[in-house]
């Protein structure tokens, strides 16, 4: 009966630390992901407001004519250990030998390595110096931003075609004359994109060759039907060969796939010394916002001169109301704000602040009080879109690393 007593004694022992270690085991692995999980959100906040405050600081700079200068994250590692222990002591109420308290214990240990990179040299220029291309401004434009927002940051001027000479338009305050047309040309843009007739894209050209059917070898046949449209002509025993090309983008207010041939070529010709950087429209009559026909092109800033603009703004470069021209029809929501990119400057800090800096004893932040709150979100939030835009591939070894222990 002793016997008997005993065994079950050491049964009762056994389930209750089997118990213990599947408890143990189960609390680790709903820590480990649950510990994860914040630690990503946390170091995806922690970049995200360090590239935001480098943009703002940087337009600081740029208005006290200091360098401007930015630091990338190439590489984030953590390291996290979970340790975890369990243990049974008698309990305090229970009868020795007899009843069991398990106790648990665990500690979660993280150890990352941040490696930052300098953006200078070679990667400076690329970045920070070189205009935007066309191709950027245009991925934007058919993802529905705001085409005023868009040109007022990212364009230094507007050229007006007449005839055989150009008018340049500077989008610069001080330039009265060249400011009010420029903000009057984007706001017209801005009333045919509010009604879905404003286009952006390549001008589709189309090449004719034509050979006779003798000066080609039955074996490379098969590689002129891979890049060429291939027909055959009795006529004259030849063989029509059709390629068709993109051209450069266009800004229009009529679809350009609906424009004959040789308009086509037309505007090929007289895109075809324009710079990567510059975009060109044509506006014309006969379609929405056809009241006020132009032609000419937009030249693209640097991400270095938008801020530096962006900078002048917050001194005697201001930007001011203009009045849409007479011949824009209505634009939505009327939304023409002085500013691309309004900010406040205070000796204290503001608690309606998204995000503020500090610079030689004044706050800085972005206005998002009042009428243009929603207008000033987007500008910035443009802003740090294109600045990961120019994003290059940053080195991953031999750079300065920084090991943050906790």
């Amino acid at each position: 009966m002793k016997y008997k007593r005993r065994q079950s004694s050491y049964q009762w022992l056994f389930l209750q630390r089997l118990l213990c270690l599947f408890v143990l085991l189960t609390l680790t692995g709903c820590i480990s992901p649950i510990a994860l999980n914040r630690a990503v959100i946390a170091y995806d906040e922690a970049v995200t407001d360090s590239i935001s405050q480098q943009l703002l600081v940087n337009i600081v700079r740029a208005h006290y004519r200091q360098p401007v200068h930015f630091t990338g994250v190439s590489n984030i590692a953590a390291t996290f250990t979970f340790v975890a222990n369990a243990g049974a002591i008698p309990s305090p109420g229970g009868l020795a030998g007899a009843t069991l308290m398990p106790i648990f214990g665990g500690s979660l240990a993280e150890s990352p390595t941040i490696s930052i990179v300098p953006i200078e040299g070679e990667e400076f220029t690329q970045r920070l110096l070189t205009p935007f291309p066309q191709s950027k401004l245009t991925l934007l434009l058919r993802q529905h931003y705001d085409v005023d927002m868009l040109l007022r940051m990212m364009a230094q001027e507007v050229r007006m075609a007449h005839s055989e000479r150009h008018s340049v338009h500077r989008n610069i305050p001080s330039d009265k004359a060249g400011y009010e047309m420029f903000r009057r040309v984007v706001l017209h843009f801005s009333a045919i994109q509010d009604h879905n007739q404003l286009y952006a894209e390549p001008l589709l050209l189309k090449h004719t060759w034509k050979i006779p059917s003798s000066s080609i070898a039955p074996d490379s046949f098969q590689s002129l039907q891979k890049e060429f449209i291939v027909h055959y002509d009795a006529e004259d025993d030849s063989f029509v060969l059709r390629k068709h090309t993109p051209g450069p983008i266009l800004i229009t207010n009529y679809d350009p796939d609906l424009l004959p041939e040789e308009e086509r070529e037309a505007l090929n010709e007289r895109a075809r010394d324009w710079d990567v950087s510059d975009i060109a429209f044509d506006i014309r009559a006969g379609h929405y916002g056809g009241e006020w026909p132009m032609s000419g092109m937009f030249r693209l800033r640097s991400f270095h001169s938008i801020l530096g603009s962006l900078g002048e703004a917050l001194g005697n470069e201001k930007g001011y109301h203009v009045e849409k021209d007479a011949r824009t029809p209505p634009i939505l929501n009327n939304e023409n704000p002085d500013q691309t990119l309004e900010f406040v400057v205070s000796k204290l800090p503001s608690a309606d602040a998204d995000l503020s800096i500090r610079w030689n004893d004044r706050y800085y932040a972005v206005n998002t009080i009042g009428p243009h709150a929603r207008w000033n979100r987007n500008a910035f939030q443009l802003l740090f879109l294109l600045f990961q835009m120019t994003v290059t591939d940053l080195p991953r070894i031999g750079v300065p690393s920084i090991t943050i222990a906790k």
